[in-house]
């Protein structure tokens, strides 16, 4: 079905497409989901056709209120009450055992469900004013850069989804941090907004995950988060400048403007001394330059500490060829 997409702000008409088993673009403090009835598996079709996304990747479900997690996982450890209690709401991610209210679809099959509760104050007053939860991936199609604006949103999901609910810039700019429980043991997943320090300041000693297993959760293809114009993550920009010099080249930086191209071709995302101002703009600068025409983006490679770690990592997917 082709849509007239529409952005607005009513919650109600948001809610009325979902109650109806449409899907809608919601905000988060992460970025935009595509939202539908987590209960519906008409309705969770409608996402994974929308993002050409494939069935055997899971979906995060995100809920209004802490209660509906005990609903929706059949078991809660000690570990994972503790990060829930500190961190939701908030854009951690957290893999449990689902009970038997979640349809296999949106595990993709697998025994753990993903769930959030975000950060977002229309996310939840859209979340807690239905009567379930919702499986909401980012508004985009599949393999692409995630959209933190309505607008981003609109340019690559429009005919495809009748109504995006503006909640404006995504606060955090990069997704939620996805923690998993081996023998009671915190197994990280995917990197994101909260960084493992500060998981392990709660629950103590975090683990990588080892299984390699990109359906294991949401966001772990080698190839992610990618523009369609080439990216390459250096931290010699002008090695890469002299390299290519003669291609168009847009260049994503930080701290400085580089002195070996015009300023017009550059986007600086703040200093690296706030790199979460920088994970806020970061996407939003990769949209702007995938749509200005360079033969190749050029990023330079954030300090790998903290939350920079997590903004490589998207960086490190997108430039995969």
């Amino acid at each position: 079905m082709v849509f007239r997409t529409e952005i607005g702000k009513d919650i109600s008409r948001a809610k009325q497409l979902l109650d109806n088993e449409e899907i809608v673009a919601i905000p988060t403090e992460t970025v935009y989901g595509l939202a539908a009835n987590a209960f519906s598996e008409i309705a969770i079709n409608k996402v994974y056709k929308a993002k050409n996304r494939p069935s055997s990747n899971p979906l995060i479900v995100h809920v209004g209120n802490k209660e509906a997690i005990y609903e929706l996982a059949s078991e809660v450890n000690i570990k994972a009450e503790l990060l829930i209690e500190k961190f939701m709401p908030g854009p951690l991610t957290i893999l449990l055992p689902k009970s038997q209210l979640v349809p296999e679809i949106v595990t993709s099959g697998l025994p753990h469900i993903a769930i959030r509760m975000p950060a977002h104050t229309v996310a939840l007053e859209l979340l807690n004013s239905l009567n379930y939860p919702l499986a909401a991936p980012s508004a985009n199609p599949f393999g692409y850069i995630s959209p933190t604006t309505a607008n981003h949103v609109f340019c690559q999901m429009k005919s495809k989804i009748p109504y995006i609910l503006d909640g404006g810039h995504c606060k955090a700019g990069i997704e939620s941090t996805i923690i998993g429980f081996k023998n009671n043991i915190p197994v990280l997943h995917r990197m994101g907004s909260i960084t493992v320090e500060e998981i392990e300041q709660i629950v103590g000693e975090v683990v990588l995950n080892s299984e390699h297993k990109v359906t294991m959760a949401p966001g772990n293809l080698e190839k992610h988060y990618s523009p369609r114009t080439p990216v390459i993550l250096s931290i010699d920009l002008s090695e890469i400048i002299d390299k290519f010099s003669d291609k168009y080249i847009g260049l994503i930086t930080y701290d400085s403007y580089c002195p070996d191209l015009p300023e017009v071709q550059q986007i600086m995302l703040g200093k690296s001394t706030n790199l979460y101002e920088i994970a806020h703009n970061l996407y939003a600068a990769m949209h702007k330059m995938d749509l200005s025409g360079f033969d190749f983006i050029v990023i330079k490679k954030l300090p790998d500490e903290g939350i920079g770690k997590s903004i490589n990592d998207r960086l490190n997917r997108a430039s995969k060829s």
